[in-house]
């Protein structure tokens, strides 16, 4: 046994020489299932003229574009994070997660456990709690125009005012994109296999499905391809079933008439779940898109499991996005070819975009430590600069892009080799801040942009929107969002799965209309709509 001892005494004091002798650096902790990344914890010397003489730890939770399958990379790949670090003197913990259930239940148990992040994005209704809650510090004095003008070049003053659901600025809203890409895609190659036009009718397009479910559109000999394919989360009927817009129901929330219009709960919905029933009744969905979360939709159609897939992402079909759906189609089979298509192109796909996300900043980091809170918000404004921007959109200046005054001119090759293959991880920096460079006036020239990736952009941007309800509107007060929405949702999915129609949607709504509040949401609504003049 003392033998024993005297070896691993020696193999300990042995590899504590070869580590102190080593000229390369401590590597970066890994991620971990939720994409935290742990600091590596090497002091930064912050620029001379820094105000950020004292080194900060903080934590940040932030989302990432959909269907990007991002990860951060360890130690300096990651441009943006060292940027941070040194030009603010923090050691960043950063999380990630795309949208979703999944991060909504993570977001829950960090704040929950008291491990809430300096900085996290969350959905505007889930913050809504978390404002009544008092997890979220008001930064009404540190989130101004004079402290943050990159901030609010994106975002107007009445748009942060009229995001608000209490005294003071908890809930500001994530920067958005005012283009709107919404549309859904075909393939074309299966299409031409079947002498098929592209739909233009509600009509045509589940025609198109039946063909694409029965008719062996990719002559594989397998009857092993559907329709259409969407996500359900596991918990809901999405807005992406094009039988709501069918019914006169267009984006979240509409006016009509001059009365506000709640899609999800309006007693038309009675009409989209029969539509839903019958598209699933007639096979012509994939069956597992009401499990399907994240890119998994995205996934199936890219395998050729689906021909019909609805996106808003503006290159999800580019040839000149290396994470495309066209491209990883085409991984598959070489002859895939996605073009973008809508049955109501004409009279309306979506309303003007409103933000549904909200950046929240810690109420208990804010009162041990305020500093952190103050440069927290500091970070967020150089995330909304022109220098942020670039750099976590396009990458490093002179090696993943030139600059000609305002023209960008991206490198593909170095984008490839220095962002996409070290994890894509613009897709989770970059969710901050839309892809809109007409905001700082900028001009992008992509050498891979396509005649056929313009098109895609001229076809979607012939779409006809409609106007949004012209602010974002908070519920009553006491009233939880999340369950109304919960019950709802629950209704909807046992009428599509477990009733023989929608007939009992009506009386499902009748209660959520009184037991659950619906009616007086709906009044609070229309009443703060009102009050800014946006109803008569």
């Amino acid at each position: 046994m003392k033998r024993f001892r005297m070896v691993v005494l020696l193999l300990t004091i042995l590899s504590l020489a070869i580590a102190g002798c080593s000229s390369e650096p401590a590597a970066e902790s890994g991620t971990n299932g939720t994409g935290e990344a742990g600091a590596t914890g090497e002091a930064t010397t912050p620029p001379a003229d820094s105000p950020y003489a004292e080194k900060l730890d903080l934590k940040l939770f932030l989302g990432a574009l959909p269907g990007a399958d991002s990860n951060l990379p360890p130690g300096d790949k990651d441009f943006v994070k060292q940027a941070i670090e040194e030009n603010f003197n923090v050691s960043l913990n950063v999380e990630y997660m795309p949208m979703g259930a999944d991060r909504t239940s993570k977001l829950n148990m960090l704040l929950a456990s008291g491990d809430t992040p300096d900085l996290f994005v969350s959905l505007g209704s889930d913050a809504q709690k978390y404002v009544a809650d008092g997890i979220v510090a008001n930064v009404q004095d540190l989130v101004t125009p004079e402290k943050t003008p990159n901030y609010f070049g994106w975002i107007k003053e009445e748009e942060v005012e009229r995001f608000q659901v209490a005294e003071g600025v908890q809930r500001l809203p994530l920067p958005f994109s005012r283009e709107i890409f919404r549309s859904y895609y075909i393939r074309q190659d299966w299409l031409n296999n079947l002498g098929l036009e592209v739909p233009t009718t509600y009509d045509e397009m589940i025609e198109v499905m039946r063909q694409f479910t029965h008719s062996d559109p990719d002559q594989n000999g397998r009857n092993d391809t559907y329709g259409y394919t969407t996500i359900g989360n596991g918990n809901s009927i999405p807005l992406d079933f094009p039988a709501y817009i069918k019914h006169g129901l267009v984006g979240p929330t509409m006016i009509e008439n001059n009365k506000f219009v709640d899609v999800q709960s309006d007693l038309r919905v009675e009409g989209v779940l029969d539509d839903v029933k019958a598209m699933l009744d007639e096979g012509l969905v994939d069956p597992d898109w009401f499990l399907a979360k994240g890119s998994q939709a995205i996934d199936k159609a890219a395998q050729g499991r689906a021909g019909i897939i609805m996106s808003a992402e503006r290159g999800f079909a580019f040839d000149s996005n290396p994470a495309s759906i066209q491209n990883k189609s085409k991984a598959v089979n070489p002859n895939a070819d996605w073009v973008p298509f809508h049955p109501f192109a004409e009279t309306g796909v979506w309303t003007a975009n409103l933000t549904d996300q909200a950046i929240l900043f810690s109420q208990a980091a804010y009162d041990k430590t305020p500093e952190k809170i103050e440069r927290a918000a500091a970070i967020l404004d150089w995330l909304c600069s022109e220098e942020g921007f670039l750099l976590t959109h396009y990458g490093v200046e002179g090696r993943d892009y030139t600059r000609d005054g305002n023209t960008i001119t991206l490198n593909p090759e170095a984008y490839q080799k220095n962002i996409i293959e070290q994890g894509n991880f613009l897709a989770i920096w970059g969710s901050v801040v839309p892809l809109e460079p007409a905001v700082l006036e900028l001009e992008v020239n992509d050498p891979l942009m396509t005649e056929r990736d313009q098109a895609i952009v001229d076809t979607i941007k012939s779409y006809t929107i409609l106007p949004s309800i012209g602010r974002n509107v908070s519920p009553p007060q006491g009233f939880n969002i999340g369950d109304f929405r919960s019950k709802m949702r629950e209704f909807q999915v046992k009428i599509v799965f477990d009733e023989p129609d929608a007939s009992n949607w009506p009386t499902y709504r009748e209660e959520l209309m009184t037991e659950y509040r619906g009616q007086e949401m709906l009044d609070v609504y229309e009443e703060q709509i009102r009050a800014v003049g946006l109803l008569n």
